[in-house]
């Protein structure tokens, strides 16, 4: 095989589970897949997406390890590259890597413990009915083999995960697995509170038992017992890959994201060639308005996606890294990189609808007509609609921009589809009034226009807490422009201070609310100050908080 085959079959190695499981390839979401019941007895043919072989990487692992009972290099390095791969979310790529450290050494009884810990529940998703036997089938090997671990975390893992799988997988009683799961690791932690790994691991287990989306209130019990878990471990190992990552899903929805910056710091590097990994960041430093430091996180997960190509990195949800990047930079006015990442998300999903939505952040209005492929489901198809209908309504030609407006108000009151977890009605209800509103605005009718935008702020207010937002904009930009319009400067000045509560640090409403400080005569000097600093970066001159 010549190179470039082989560059291209590790590839196609690396992303095939993507393809297998598509909601782990997009977005960082809980899948579904938990229909079907196993049969007991009867162990499926192993899927492609894991029997392929996978190498020992040379090049994209971090200085993480673990140090199991095996004489085998090679089965210690594929289960410290299984251990890392886990910690970063390359969930089959990490049953691949434990796969062929048994397969290494046949006796390894932890290298078994490792891919039945693999196959199982994630932070992103719940163990699949197809993947229930392997599981289960890998832990009880596992077991047979106990008298082979000599060290006692070995034995403690290994026993701790019989309570998780069962012969005969029913989705309906998960939790009750789950569950009694959680009790052992707790156990396991307590007798084990110097491994690190025992202790993130119950850390996990814990947050299996929360609800995967939605803010997260601080001061409940089991959110403190959560953080205290994580936190405990990060205070002996800052850099623990596995505790930090969680620690940063854990606090990101929560009224205090940044307690998570100070392992945030080091975690885009802990397993360089992790795209995931590489971009977790992020979901710290989008919530406390380091908007570069996200785009550049991001931007290293890209790479690392790309490398996957060449066997120098792990890709892991590409599209959900690009997404990330281009609402970062959106926030940071790096209109280039926003719009980059825009049409390389169309062509890595062929979705256009961020594509055309950073175009209307940026005023690139003579661009989006040149996107002529709609989407096809509803909530992206409502996006070009309303993007096309903004560039439309921008060159003037407001009935071009009504039909337009039409179809975005029908979508949004007849779709039944989802984007992410997020209702059209919600999503296309902030866009569809939003081009309402500057309809209105054209024609001259002002209040209604204010109306408009006020309709579209309720909606945006009613969009469920997401990582990233679904919109790389808020409608109070709209809105707060159309009060300084209006001679509102007080409302305005509201409007904007309420928006930087939402996205700290943000030029657009920075530049908003110095508007609506000196209309009023008030001192803007440190406002001033903040936006010179917040657009340090911007390569987009901006009269406005929206064009």
């Amino acid at each position: 095989m010549g190179c470039r085959s082989v560059r291209m079959a590790m590839l196609a190695t690396s992303l095939a589970w993507m393809s297998a499981v598509p909601a782990l390839a997009q977005h960082d979401m809980p899948m579904g897949g938990e229909s079907g019941v196993t049969k007991p007895g009867v162990t499926p043919e192993l899927p492609k997406y894991v029997a392929d072989p996978i190498p020992i990487y040379t090049v994209g692992l971090g200085p993480f390890t673990k140090t199991i009972t095996t004489r085998n290099p090679e089965a210690q390095a594929l289960f410290t590259q299984g251990m890392q791969m886990m910690y970063s979310f390359a969930k089959l790529d990490a049953v691949r890597s434990f796969r062929a450290a048994w397969q290494r050494d046949p006796e390894c009884a932890i290298c078994y413990w490792g891919e039945a810990w693999a196959w199982g529940s994630y932070l992103n998703g719940p163990i699949l009915a197809e993947h229930s036997p392997f599981a289960y089938a890998a832990a009880k090997k596992a077991l047979a083999l106990k008298a082979n671990a000599k060290l006692p975390w070995e034995a403690a893992f290994i026993d701790a995960i019989q309570s998780r799988y069962v012969e005969k997988f029913e989705p309906a009683k998960r939790m009750d697995q789950e569950r009694a799961y959680a009790a052992a690791m707790q156990k396991v932690a307590e007798a084990l509170p110097d491994d690190l790994d025992a202790v993130t691991l119950y850390g996990d287990a814990l947050f299996l038992l929360e609800p995967r989306r939605g803010t997260r209130d601080i001061n409940s019990p089991n959110i403190k017992r959560l953080h205290g878990v994580l936190e405990s471990v990060l205070a002996k190992d800052i850099k623990h890959p596995g505790a930090c990552h969680l620690y940063v899903h854990a606090t990101e929805s929560t009224v205090d994201p940044g307690r998570a910056s100070a392992c945030a710091e080091f975690l885009g590097d802990v397993v360089p060639g992790a795209s995931h990994m590489n971009h977790m960041p992020s979901h710290t430093w989008n919530e406390i308005g380091r908007w570069n430091d996200g785009v550049r996180a991001n931007i290293k997960a890209w790479h690392s996606d790309m490398k996957a190509g060449i066997g120098e990195g792990f890709a892991i949800y590409p599209d959900h890294n690009l997404h990330m990047l281009l609402f970062a930079a959106s926030n940071d006015s790096q209109g280039a990189v926003a719009t980059q990442a825009g049409k390389d998300y169309a062509k890595s999903t062929g979705d256009t609808m961020y594509q055309v939505l950073t175009l209307v952040r940026f005023g690139r209005f003579d661009e989006i007509p040149a996107v002529t492929s709609r989407p096809e489901r509803d909530v992206p198809a409502g996006m070009w609609d309303f993007a096309q209908g903004y560039a439309k309504l921008r060159a003037g030609d407001v009935d071009f921009a009504r039909l337009y407006l039409t179809k975005v108000q029908k979508a949004a009151a007849t779709s039944k589809q989802n984007f992410r977890a997020h209702e059209a009605a919600k999503l296309l209800g902030v866009v569809g009034n939003i081009l309402d509103g500057e309809i209105l605005r054209y024609i001259g009718d002002k209040k209604g226009a204010l109306a408009k935008f006020e309709d579209a702020v309720k909606h945006d207010d009613s969009i469920e807490y997401d990582e990233p937002e679904p919109l790389p904009f808020d409608a109070r930009h709209w809105l707060g422009a159309m009060q300084l319009e209006m001679g509102m400067n007080a409302e305005a000045e509201a409007t904007y201070r309420k928006e930087l509560e939402e996205h700290p640090h943000n030029g657009w409403s920075l530049l908003g609310l110095q508007q609506a400080l000196d209309a009023q005569g008030k001192p803007s000097t440190d406002v001033a100050a903040q936006l010179e600093k917040a657009w340090a970066r911007s390569d987009t001159w901006i009269r406005s908080s929206r064009f």
